[in-house]
């Protein structure tokens, strides 16, 4: 089968997942900027899932990536899967009975004095989460796809139901930090479900350890959990700095005041997230399909088309937000929100840098070079860091917005100059230009037109230069409308 078609016959199972399952959460969003009218209170909500982010990065361990890279040589797949299974089992137990012996205190240290229960909630998810993810895992290494789909779509519809009901049927808007408790209690559920519908690889499981083989995947996963962590740093630590860092009582600057503002970035920052759902549904196929042409003579060329591709579309979708925020805005219920919008298109355009890096990144995982993972992601986690904190006091969340965008454009950058030096992949920077160069001058063009109140008029015009990049990318491809036609007239034939 050809390959290309493989990774886009799983991308599509795993993207309908992902997709549909992301989108059903992003219509979480309208609820939530309802119910809670106080962009304060939505912000208590988007750090508690900050530092899950963290904590998901540490406590799977590397050990999804490193089961991938061990079961290519592997006779015995199962030790592999038990291996990294029991190590992660381990590393959760320990975490958990820490934070539910220490949890006032982990409380006070995060700013949640008053709520340690949100600590011991929060951390029963993401430890259920990441004892799963190795079940996971193995279902998208044996390409079990639909299964996989199937795990994450119950998961999905139970958080979603138990949402509505709860906050539509049962919360008090004078109480809001039930509707916290509310929501953290539907994500606890809803991550039950997957142990539960995995219960024949979790009951199959023999503790038998076999600690030369933990060895040597600990070695190859260590720089996949720096990088990962560096890399989480990148993608939620703004939220943290911004309470930390505006919180200034000396000058009338509240923790309310500073949960109001983590409050409207987060809500936009959820209009971003069209190309994050088109990433994570990529890297689900992705991953173990790169593994998978380690074999393949011609799997340079296979990634270079792939690379073409993903630009074109990661840019569309940029393209399609960005000149279609006055349309996506809606699902952001509360006006209150909306005085964050104008970095959504920075905040998308960092998704595609993202995207770009995680493609190019396959060169350090094939060579065995992960070391270099965790140079870049820690390069790009310091620089965040510096620019949030320089810039934070005086540009509040719209500093966090430029941060992530810049940190993205250079570890991309890194990773491409790094790789050709080590694994050299000849990307068609040709290409690649012409599609990001194209994007990003539509999108100047069309936000310079002072269309006034002429809504419907900007709405045909910005699609049009929409439709004009679609062309362009035809172009540049050598893909004509008359031959995709053709093609499906021969099949329907």
């Amino acid at each position: 089968m050809n390959p290309l078609k493989k990774l886009l016959g799983q991308t599509a199972v795993y993207g309908l997942s992902s997709i549909l399952g992301r989108t059903l959460n992003y219509l979480l969003v309208p609820l939530y900027t309802w119910v809670f009218k106080d962009t304060s209170d939505y912000g208590v909500i988007s750090q508690l899932y900050a530092f899950v982010a963290f904590l998901m990065v540490f406590l799977t361990f590397g050990m999804e990536t490193s089961y991938f890279r061990f079961i290519q040589d592997a006779e015995d797949k199962q030790k592999v899967f038990r291996n990294s299974f029991l190590t992660v089992l381990a590393l959760n137990a320990v975490f958990f009975l820490g934070v539910y012996f220490f949890n006032q205190s982990v409380a006070d240290g995060l700013l949640f004095s008053d709520h340690p229960e949100y600590i011991v909630l929060m951390c029963a998810i993401v430890v259920i989460d990441a004892i799963s993810a190795l079940p996971l895992a193995k279902l998208r290494a044996e390409e079990k796809a639909k299964q996989f789909a199937m795990i994450q779509f119950a998961s999905i519809g139970v958080n979603i139901l138990l949402n509505v009901i709860l906050l539509l049927g049962f919360f008090d808007p004078a109480r809001p930090e039930e509707g916290v408790l509310f929501i953290l209690v539907a994500n606890l559920i809803s991550s039950l479900v997957k142990p539960v519908l995995l219960y024949k690889d979790f009951m199959g499981i023999s503790f038998s350890f076999d600690v030369a083989l933990f060895k040597k995947m600990f070695v190859y996963a260590f720089p996949i959990i720096i990088a990962g962590f560096a890399g989480i740093v990148n993608e939620t630590i703004d939220r943290i700095m911004l309470k930390q860092m505006l919180t200034d009582t000396a000058n009338g600057f509240s923790a309310k005041m500073a949960d109001a503002q983590i409050g409207i970035y987060s809500a936009c920052y959820k209009l971003a997230m069209l190309v994050t759902i088109l990433l994570q549904a990529y890297r689900y196929a992705a991953e173990p399909f790169f593994f998978n042409q380690m074999k393949n003579q011609d799997r340079n060329k296979v990634y270079v088309k792939i690379m073409n591709y993903f630009v074109a579309t990661v840019c569309l979708v940029f393209l399609g937000v960005s000149l279609n925020i006055d349309i996506f805005k809606y699902f952001i219920t509360n006006e209150a929100y909306w005085a964050g919008l104008d970095v959504v298109p920075v905040l998308l355009l960092a998704n595609v840098f993202l995207g770009i890096y995680f493609n190019q990144s396959i060169w350090y995982k094939l060579s065995n070079q992960t070391k270099f993972g965790a140079y870049i992601s820690l390069i790009g986690a310091f620089v965040t860091i510096v620019i949030n904190y320089l810039f934070i006091p005086e540009y509040g969340f719209r500093a966090s917005a430029w941060a992530t965008m810049i940190v993205y454009a250079l570890q991309m950058v890194i990773s491409y100059i790094l790789g050709q030096k080590y694994y050299p992949i000849k990307y068609n920077l040709k290409k690649f230009t012409m599609y990001l160069g194209s994007a990003l001058l539509i999108f100047f063009i069309v936000s310079s037109i002072p269309y006034g109140d002429h809504s419907v008029i900007q709405f045909f015009i910005n699609n049009l230069f929409i439709l004009f990049f679609i062309r362009i990318v035809f172009f540049v491809e050598g893909i004509s409308l008359q031959s995709l036609f053709s093609r499906k007239g021969k099949k329907a034939a």
